[in-house]
C-alpha cells in the first residue's frame, strides 16, 4: 500500500518536472532560438512523456511499461549527459546536476515499479481475445 501511494506521488512530482520543459521549449520557438533546438525537441518528448506519468499516476499496475521506459530512458540520457560533462568543461556543472536528477528518477521508478504479477484484474489489449475464450469454456 506505501509503496503504490509513493510511486504515485513519484509519478506526479515527475510527470509536473518533465511537464515543466514546455516553457524553454515555446521561448526557444517563439525566439527563433537555434542554438536551442536539439533542447527544445528532447524537451518536448519529455513534455509528452509527462503528460502520460500523470495519466499513468491513476492506476500505475496497469502502466508498467511506460513506468519502465520513463526509469531506462532517464538512465540512457543521465548516460549522454556524463559523457558531455566530460567532454564540455564550460557545463560540466549543470551537465553532472541533470544526471543526479535523471538517476534519481530512474531508480526511484524502478524500485517503486508494480511487480509484474500485480495487474491482474486489469484488462490488457492481448487479454481481451483469452477472456472470452475462457468464459466460452
Amino acid at each position: 500500500m506505501w509503496r503504490e501511494r509513493a510511486l504515485k506521488g513519484v509519478l506526479v512530482l515527475v510527470g509536473l518536472l518533465f511537464l515543466l520543459g514546455i516553457y524553454p521549449t515555446t521561448v526557444t520557438l517563439w525566439h527563433h532560438d537555434r542554438s536551442g533546438d536539439t533542447d527544445a525537441m528532447m524537451l518536448s518528448i519529455y513534455f509528452v512523456l509527462g503528460v502520460f506519468l500523470l495519466m499513468a499516476a491513476k492506476n500505475p499496475a496497469a502502466h508498467r511499461s511506460l513506468i519502465a521506459f520513463a526509469a531506462w530512458s532517464s538512465f540512457a540520457h543521465g548516460v549522454v549527459m556524463g559523457v558531455l560533462a566530460a567532454q564540455i568543461p564550460a557545463e560540466r556543472t549543470d551537465l553532472i546536476f541533470g544526471t543526479a536528477v535523471l538517476a534519481i528518477i530512474g531508480v526511484a521508478l524502478i524500485a517503486l515499479a508494480p511487480a509484474k504479477g500485480s495487474n491482474e484484474g486489469v484488462a490488457l489489449p492481448g487479454d481481451v481475445g483469452m477472456s472470452v475464450a475462457a468464459r466460452r469454456t
